[in-house]
């Protein structure tokens, strides 16, 4: 399903747009709407009015502020693709914060650009994320793995913890689908589990682990491709 699409004048790429500040969305929307292939469909100024409006015009990609005045981005990019899995989301942000570019990894987002972006460096990083590729500086990504990586796993006591999830695939699946950056709505789909399953499921995995954030889950769940000793046995 990850095949590269291509947009036309008559089959433009369709992006919505959710900023606070009116003078960012009207020079995005003017920027993008002056490309033949890119056709702005919709806008908001805070995360509940994205939350209504995103899902009724169907983008393809969504350009998300990460600090909003009622929230964030990050919220509003995981709750959107667990409603629209295809959709597309590109972060902008002014501030240059490891801790929030993690996080839209792992909500799901395809790119993470900085509001002092060129104007054309922004219409081809909407092309990019819209044809299907990620728009995240593997060097970068790598990096700031490494740095979460080294806070748990510089604590020997969280690899007996991860052998202590529970056999049933249950803990172990839904720790690797957290991993590979899915929502609650996606895992419960693959593991035929409804939302709210998944949401106590991971809640009570994060305690288990001792972590707070499904971020640092996310990191410990590249453990568990390495212990892949007799802990397999089939009742």
């Amino acid at each position: 399903m990850a095949e590269a699409r291509t947009f036309t004048p008559q089959d433009p790429i369709r992006v919505f747009l959710l900023d606070d500040h009116e003078v960012v969305r009207r020079g995005v929307m003017d920027l993008l709407d002056a490309e033949d292939d890119i056709s702005v469909v919709g806008d908001a100024a805070n995360a509940d009015h994205a939350l209504v409006r995103a899902p009724a015009v169907r983008p393809h990609v969504a350009i998300l502020d990460v600090r909003l005045p009622d929230g964030d981005g990050i919220t509003v990019c995981r709750e959107l693709r667990s409603r629209m899995p295809e959709l597309v989301v590109l972060m902008l942000t002014s501030f240059d914060d490891e801790d929030a570019l993690l996080d839209a990894i792992m909500a799901g987002a395809s790119g993470y650009v900085l509001k002092q972006i060129k104007g054309t460096d922004l219409i081809s990083a909407v092309r990019t994320v819209a044809s299907g590729q990620s728009l995240l500086d593997p060097a970068t990504t790598a990096r700031l793995m490494q740095s979460l990586r080294a806070e748990p796993t510089d604590t020997p006591a969280l690899a007996p913890e991860l052998a202590g999830l529970s056999p049933p695939p249950r803990e172990r699946d839904i720790l690797a689908l957290i991993g590979d950056g899915l929502t609650n709505r996606e895992i419960g789909k693959q593991l035929y589990l409804s939302e709210k399953t998944v949401k106590n499921h991971i809640s009570r995995l994060l305690s288990k682990l001792g972590v707070q954030r499904r971020v640092q889950a996310a990191v410990l769940a590249t453990h568990l491709e390495q212990p892949e000793t007799a802990n397999h046995s089939s009742g």
